[in-house]
């Protein structure tokens, strides 16, 4: 299954014209960076969103988030949710949001 372009183009929309922001595709979707570092993406059905180590338990216990796993080896500080945590535009975006905010606090990459 190809990604969800409508939640793409949703993603697009909220992140707006930010500075530095870099669209790639990957794990078969689409990854939204800034400053080298993934902020969020879009993999099949599912939103893609880095919420760092601190913020990861809070992020899981919200709605429709589960672990970040596509290739068997869950990654800390990442979460997917599923279509229905971000159905709305006040919930994607405040995912989009949290994504953003841990990527600009990282150091930029290369």
């Amino acid at each position: 299954m190809a990604h969800d372009t409508f939640l793409a183009d949703r993603v697009r929309a909220a992140l707006g014209p930010l500075p530095g922001l870099v669209e790639k595709k990957m794990f078969g979707g689409v990854g939204f960076m800034l400053g080298g570092n993934l902020a969020c993406g879009v993999h099949k059905g599912d939103l893609i969103v880095r919420v760092g180590s601190k913020n990861y338990a809070q992020a899981l216990a919200r709605p429709y988030a589960r672990q970040f796993d596509i290739t068997g080896r869950p990654m800390d500080g990442w979460v997917m949710v599923g279509p229905q945590g971000c159905q709305s535009e006040d919930e994607l975006k405040a995912w989009v949001r949290q994504g953003v905010a841990t990527a600009r606090a990282l150091p930029p990459k290369g």
